[in-house]
């Protein structure tokens, strides 16, 4: 549940704190009042899109936070915009990264806005649809990954076999090129070594001079530093006696002394290994430049070179034994294959059960909004088991098909369907699927913890109005009994039925606009509705908005179960709430028709 939203400096909105409650919340406001910035505010903490351009005039940074209960935990997310486009996430204090913030966010929150409407009339994304309603998101998951295996292993095959096709030529190619690298026979960071190498003998002679010269003044010389330093150690072993702080040093003489002597050996021995020849050096020189050639040749590094080496020792293995490696591959991708259409016939299977069960839980749902009569059906694509076909959705195409009126036959959606009644269905499918996936289907199935994600609907009254509306609000309200559900909405039949009404109003001051979001208490209420209704805040109006307000609070408070395909067991009752309702509905109509004819009488 969302508990708690605060924006700083997010477009329009410079500041603004809303508490949120259970159940249905609706925010209303004047078209351009800044409605939108509140789904764009949610939107970054579901780890949207960040940029600049969001943040406020005048201002460096722009931010969003929440407060979330799930599951008996309490999550606060902030997001943070700068000037530079740069975007920082921090869940509970620590900093996330934004896929982290979006693996989260699934869990707490599911943002529906008006372009998603539209998503339905691709068929591609009816699979999805009926994957989420059938809790089947796990084994399709599983036909993804099988596929992708299976795919792997084919692409391996191919290659095996277009190189096979050419094999005599790539033979003797791999051939020439491991009997140059054979030849040189490079040893790992070999270059390195004759570099230093070569070094040392382009100055030999310096070389040897300076161990010459360091191990005399060690140990030959009259003035040498191992004769004398007795003398020094004497001198110590008198002072140690005197005051015990000398003590450590004196300790250390048999290390100091046997560290000198190994240096001076060092020296002395270095001296005399130095093969300093012009032949020598040569010899050097020819092999960097053998190894250079390699380089420029087979990669920029030595490492590159061995590495090429060992893979052209493969490669003519596999070349030499083709027909083998074809035969092995072939056996993996066979496996792959009947694993992923083993998968794959099952999760078909799966969702042609659930198709059927899907249609007429949609067609009594879409039946309460004002749609009754419509058909719907999923057909598949019998032809999609042809291995050309797969894909890693399954063997599976399917199209939604609808009549939304009786005697017309059922056409694809997308060539059918008016915005309202799109949006009716967005509604009745995101009913289904959400209640599904959280393992309920009404609130008298919601057991003591069992937690769901909020649903934001972004005006899901689209091209829709009258008793269809008052329809979808107490759809609304019915889904908030199970759902904490925020919905941005223009009609007043859905705002009189929420347990927390917010307006969302824009003011210009000092020539800067500012928008400012508050809870609605019982007269700031009606006169929002008043204004949603159109009509001036006459005694009348206000009495029907009453009888409004009435009517949303007492409608039964079940959840969005699937309404009976008969339509029988709920008849009487639902009849009696679309009755009141629309007795209200109707009332404020004419309340407003009349209060707009004095304005203009008035006017006149």
């Amino acid at each position: 549940m969302l508990r708690f939203l605060r924006i700083r400096h997010l477009a329009v909105i410079d500041a603004a704190e809303i508490e949120f409650e259970p159940g249905l919340n609706v925010l209303t406001g004047e078209t351009g009042a800044g409605k939108s910035m509140l789904v764009e505010a949610v939107g970054l903490l579901l780890g949207g899109r960040a940029s600049a351009d969001l943040i406020r005039t005048g201002e460096t940074t722009a931010s969003v936070e929440a407060i979330f209960e799930h599951a008996g935990e309490e999550f606060l997310i902030r997001r943070e915009i700068t000037t530079q486009g740069r975007s920082r996430a921090y869940v509970n204090g620590d900093l996330t990264p934004i896929g982290g913030l979006k693996a989260l966010a699934e869990r707490l929150i599911e943002l529906h806005g008006q372009h998603e409407h539209h998503t339905l009339l691709d068929p591609a994304s009816h699979l999805d649809v009926l994957d989420a309603f059938g809790g089947l998101e796990a084994e399709a998951a599983a036909v993804e990954a099988a596929f992708l295996r299976y795919r792997h292993c084919r692409d391996e095959l191919s290659l095996m076999r277009r190189a096979l096709a050419d094999r005599e030529a790539r033979q003797e190619l791999v051939v020439f090129q491991l009997a140059e690298l054979d030849r040189v026979a490079p040893l790992p960071a070999e270059d390195e070594e004759l570099g230093a190498l070569r070094r040392v003998l382009a100055g030999a002679e310096r070389v040897e001079r300076l161990c010459l010269e360091g191990y005399a003044s060690l140990y030959e010389s009259d003035d040498a530093v191992l004769p004398r330093l007795g003398g020094v150690w004497r001198r110590v072993g008198e002072l140690a006696a005197l005051d015990p702080k000398f003590q450590p040093y004196l300790e250390a003489r048999a290390g100091l002394k046997g560290q000198l002597e190994d240096l001076a050996a060092f020296l002395r021995d270095y001296a005399g290994s130095i093969q300093a020849s012009p032949d020598r050096l040569q010899q050097v020189d020819e092999r960097l430049a053998q190894l250079e050639r390699l380089k420029r040749k087979h990669g920029g590094t030595l490492a590159d070179v061995v590495a090429k080496r060992s893979s052209l020792r493969e490669e003519l293995s596999d070349l030499a034994n083709g027909d083998a490696r074809i035969g092995e591959l072939e056996a993996r991708r066979e496996a792959a294959a009947a694993d992923y259409l083993a998968r794959a016939r099952a999760l078909s299977a799966a969702r042609r059960q659930r198709a059927a069960d899907f249609a007429s839980r949609l067609v009594a749902l879409v039946g309460d909004l004002a749609m009754e009569g419509t058909r719907f059906e999923i057909r598949f694509d019998e032809a999609a088991e042809s291995e050309e076909a797969w894909t890693r959705s399954g063997i599976d195409a399917a199209e939604f098909f609808v009549s939304p009126n009786p005697g017309e036959d059922l056409r694809p959606l997308a060539r059918i369907v008016s915005g309202g009644e799109l949006s009716r269905l967005m509604l009745a499918i995101k009913t289904l699927t959400t209640a599904t996936r959280c393992g309920f289907t009404a609130a008298a199935d919601r057991q003591p913890g069992a937690e769901a994600p909020g649903l934001i609907f972004d005006e899901v009254d689209a091209g829709i109005g009258g008793r269809t509306a008052d329809i979808v609000g107490r759809n609304l309200r019915a889904l908030g009994s199970a759902f904490q559900v925020l919905c941005i909405t223009h009609l007043p039949q859905i705002a009189a039925r929420a347990d927390a009404h917010f307006e969302i109003a824009k003011r210009v001051e000092g020539g800067r606009t500012h928008t400012t979001v508050r809870r609605l208490d019982a007269d700031a209420r009606m006169d929002e509705l008043g204004r949603m209704l159109g009509g001036t805040p006459t005694p009348a109006l206000r009495e029907t908005i009453r009888t409004m307000l009435a009517a949303g609070a007492g409608t039964e408070a079940r959840g969005p179960e699937p309404a009976d395909p008969t339509g029988d067991r709920r008849e009487g009752e639902s009849e009696r709430a679309k009755g009141e309702t629309e007795r209200g509905t109707e009332a404020a109509k004419t309340v407003a028709t009349k209060n707009r004819k004095g304005v203009k009488r008035r006017g006149a």
